[in-house]
């Protein structure tokens, strides 16, 4: 896909583009000598930006990842280019005015483009949304952003919205898959039956943790929920090292 692109793009098989309003220019981050973000209290730095609320979601929402990279700054420290990267994604964030000639926090916006799977990107987005707690695709000033943007506000939503509702139908389908292994496998090992009985469970806490827009909570319930699953299937090779620990 070609950044030539104007305006936001949300699912899409090789990148999405989106644009969120900036709310807080905090935190205020150091760069150090080879561009690499660094934290404000170090004594060596090579200039200073203010990083933004947007922007230290996103890079959280990555998961582990490298450092972010500052690939160009400016004399206002809230305008600047970034890059940061994970095993699966690579995310370019940009920040600057729309408004009021960059003189308040809330008159800048953020691009992400991310690049990367589908699946890993939509999870990401959904993650930011939910750190955030707001709809960052709402701006201060509604007209000011679609004309910096070249797109309306119901684009803009559509974009966000696409790429959390992708990440949230691929758990509830995930969901679905494990309760079907469930009832399949019930009533073949009955003195184990408390592990299907406990992925039950987890499939529970999996699904309020998605209503609470909890996207590290949902992985590790439904990473509890399989494993339940493979100790108690009597195909795995789990299943059977537990039954001879046991018969011994």
């Amino acid at each position: 896909m070609s950044r030539d692109v104007e305006g936001p793009v949300g699912v899409h098989p090789s990148m999405s583009i989106l644009y969120a309003q900036v709310w807080s220019g905090k935190p205020r981050m150091s760069i150090d000598d080879k561009g690499f973000l660094t934290s404000e209290e170090e004594k060596i730095s090579a200039g200073k930006i203010y990083l933004g609320d947007v922007a230290e979601s996103a890079i959280r929402s990555l998961g582990p990842h490298g450092t972010p990279e500052v690939t160009e700054e400016s004399y206002d420290e809230q305008k600047w280019k970034l890059v940061c990267r994970s095993n699966e994604l690579k995310i370019k964030i940009s920040s600057e005015s729309y408004w009021g000639f960059g003189l308040f926090a809330k008159c800048f916006l953020n691009e992400i483009i991310l690049d990367g799977p589908l699946s890993s990107r939509a999870r990401c987005i959904h993650e930011i949304v939910a750190t955030l707690g707001r709809n960052p695709w709402e701006p201060i000033r509604v007209r000011a952003f679609e004309r910096k943007t070249k797109a309306s506000i119901s684009a803009h939503a559509q974009s966000w919205e696409s790429l959390i509702s992708f990440a949230k139908d691929e758990f509830l389908e995930i969901v679905e898959e494990q309760r079907a292994k469930i009832r399949k496998l019930r009533g073949l090992g009955e003195e184990n039956e408390y592990l299907i009985d406990n992925a039950e469970i987890y499939l529970d806490e999996a699904l309020m943790a998605l209503s609470d827009k909890n996207i590290p909570a949902v992985e590790r319930a439904l990473s509890r929920a399989s494993n339940s699953i493979i100790q108690f299937d009597p195909s795995t090779e789990v299943y059977s090292a537990n039954r001879e620990l046991l018969e011994n």
